[in-house]
């Protein structure tokens, strides 16, 4: 009996095709594993990546052949698969989203469509195509049916959730081929130099797509990428690797609102078989800081103002909570829920979407908040009628942290057990007085800000008495233990800390004896709410590269930072975690926070003598 097509599990060596309104994670034989239509946080049309049973997924074989190389095409993300047979037979598939601006011009709007291509291109000898199409909508909750319709394949699903109410989602496949031979999987003969496509599409398109249309849409897709990433700054020995993730974060900015994924997938487990399993699929303000940054350093200053704009539309006023995550559309609830039918990534129970962490109480997103607001107001020309506004939003979070600061929370790492005095909270509570001083100052509130150095100086002077241990030599994840917590090796990067203060040195001489294996770092050791973490938190070990520089150990910081680059997944891309032992990735997939650091340790290291930036 033939074995039934079901893709392969490469150890996250997926390649990321996307357009700023969803994505598609692509294995490594051709297949599409995990897709989310019509936007990022939609349901999954395929997600076999979560259940290879049940799930669904979208393949491409080459009968009697095999996948023999993946890449994308240089500078854009357009990948190619290329499949060879032993008969000489070979094919090429050209995977993309579309995305382009609506009139062709330079700075026009952009309004992507919720659209996968897959265009075919037989090169030699007689390749013969089966297809495998098996979409399961809506996280595959219901059965879903698939039919040949007018001049499309339409598949659709409808059920009724636990709390009443009813589903119905539809997605149509627009093909050049044959409808029923695409549907029953058979073996479709293909004449080299004569291409086929594929459109996947959650819109029924007024306009019917044809050959001419889809290389239409791939040129035009190419020529975005080729020009967005010639205005891309990087420095002259990583110009690959910062171009790589600058694209990947480029495809995770959700284009119709500027708000920035942690990650394009949902509960992808940070350890293989336990149930450290997230839904990233929202945009979490203490990720703030390091992006306007980073973005701003690359040159995509309107990718950094899109999500300032985001945040502080967001974020609330007054007396309004503020959260540390929200969506993409600036939601604040978020219930999270568990999927019980499908099995999980090899067996990683349970899948869950939404996350119940939006309602944790994080005292560190109120120095984000501001860190961001300071760089936007030091750097951008306003109105006053909109540094009133924001006048007002940092009076209001420097009156919740004088009333909170002492209070216990649940850390950057979004512990679900009891509340503790975390360090790096308490340094975030700092800096978010300490920018609110420097806004002050730029907006001539002198009188304020002179009032309030008497609250920063309090908050420096406890973390300093209470979170610095003097028999371990460092700054410890918590008042009163002695566990260590690689959050604190960012005190110099905030500017709560001299990069060579003798207490700065000693916690990352401490953090790397304890957390660091391997080359790679740990959050933390000490058991939290799921026991021991197992693997490595990618980016810490990021951190610890910019920590190192800072105490003066460039050269150490530089080796460590190419061993790193050479722990990427076969396209460039980074997970969120990464395993000690075998170093394959872990976590949601890819994870923006991963590429962010790695963009910003190339361009700390880049200002050395032997490097230089390349500014666009």
């Amino acid at each position: 009996m033939t074995q039934p097509f079901l893709p392969s599990d490469t150890n996250y060596h997926h390649g990321m095709i996307g357009n700023g309104r969803t994505c598609a994670l692509v294995d490594t034989d051709g297949s599409i594993v995990f897709a989310c239509m019509p936007d990022f946080d939609s349901g999954t049309v395929f997600a076999s990546l979560l259940d290879k049973e049940k799930g669904g997924f979208f393949g491409l074989e080459l009968v009697g052949g095999n996948t023999v190389s993946q890449e994308y095409e240089r500078h854009t993300n357009v990948l190619v698969t290329r499949y060879e047979a032993a008969d000489g037979s070979a094919m090429e598939v050209v995977d993309f989203m579309p995305r382009y601006t609506w009139d062709g011009k330079a700075g026009s709007r952009e309004d992507a469509a919720s659209d996968i291509v897959r265009v075919v291109y037989p090169l030699s000898g007689s390749p013969k195509l089966r297809v495998h199409y098996d979409p399961k909508l809506e996280y595959a909750r219901f059965e879903t049916t698939t039919f040949p319709v007018n001049d499309c394949i339409k598949s659709t699903s409808r059920g009724v959730l636990s709390c009443g109410h009813k589903v119905y989602e539809s997605l149509h496949l627009h093909t050049d081929l044959p409808h029923q031979d695409v549907i029953d999987g058979t073996e479709i003969a293909l004449t080299p130099g004569e291409p086929r496509f594929f459109l996947v599409t959650y819109h029924d398109k007024v306009q019917v797509p044809d050959q001419d249309l889809v290389n239409l849409m791939l040129q035009r897709t190419r020529a975005y990428w080729l020009l967005w990433t010639a205005r891309t700054h990087r420095t002259k020995r990583y110009t690959e690797e910062v171009l790589r993730s600058a694209l990947a974060l480029k495809m995770l900015q959700f284009n119709p609102t500027g708000a920035l994924l942690a990650a394009a997938t949902t509960s992808l487990p940070e350890t293989i078989g336990e149930n450290r399993n997230w839904d990233y699929r929202f945009c979490w303000i203490r990720d703030g800081s390091m992006t306007v940054s980073t973005l701003r350093r690359i040159g995509h200053e309107t990718m950094a103002v899109r999500f300032i704009d985001w945040m502080l539309k967001t974020v609330p006023t007054k007396d309004d909570h503020l959260q540390i995550m929200y969506g993409l559309r600036g939601e604040k609830l978020l219930h999270e829920e568990i999927l019980d039918h499908l099995s999980g990534y090899l067996g990683s129970a349970p899948v869950r979407i939404g996350n119940a962490a939006y309602h944790q109480e994080q005292h560190d997103i109120y120095g984000v908040l501001l860190d961001v607001i300071y760089q936007d107001v030091e750097t951008r020309v306003r109105t006053p009628e909109s540094l009133d506004r924001i006048w007002t939003r940092v009076r209001s979070v420097v009156r919740t942290v004088a009333d909170r600061w002492t209070e216990p929370d649940r850390g950057i790492w979004e512990i679900r057990g009891d509340t503790r005095h975390f360090v790096f909270s308490k340094v975030l509570c700092w800096v978010a007085v300490d920018r609110a001083i420097k806004i002050a100052r730029l907006l001539n509130k002198d009188a304020w800000a002179e009032e309030h150095e008497a609250l920063r100086d309090e908050i420096h002077a406890e973390i300093c008495k209470r979170g610095w241990n003097e028999e371990v030599g460092a700054f410890t994840q918590s008042y009163g233990v002695v566990d260590l917590d690689s959050s604190n090796l960012l005190l110099a990067e905030f500017g709560f800390l001299d990069g060579k203060d003798p207490r700065f040195v000693s916690t990352v001489r401490k953090t790397q004896e304890q957390l660091c294996r391997d080359g790679l770092l740990y959050r933390y050791r000490n058991h939290d709410d799921f026991g021991e973490p197992n693997s490595a938190f990618t980016v810490c070990s990021f951190w610890m590269v910019k920590a190192l520089a800072a105490i003066g150990a460039r050269d150490e910081g530089r080796k460590m930072f190419e061993q790193l680059l050479a722990y990427a997944n076969p396209k460039g891309l980074y997970g969120e975690d990464l395993d000690f032992a075998t170093r394959r990735h872990l976590g949601n997939f890819p994870q923006a926070y991963s590429h962010l650091a790695l963009i910003d340790c190339a361009l700390l290291l880049g200002e050395d003598e032997d490097d230089e930036l390349i500014r666009a």
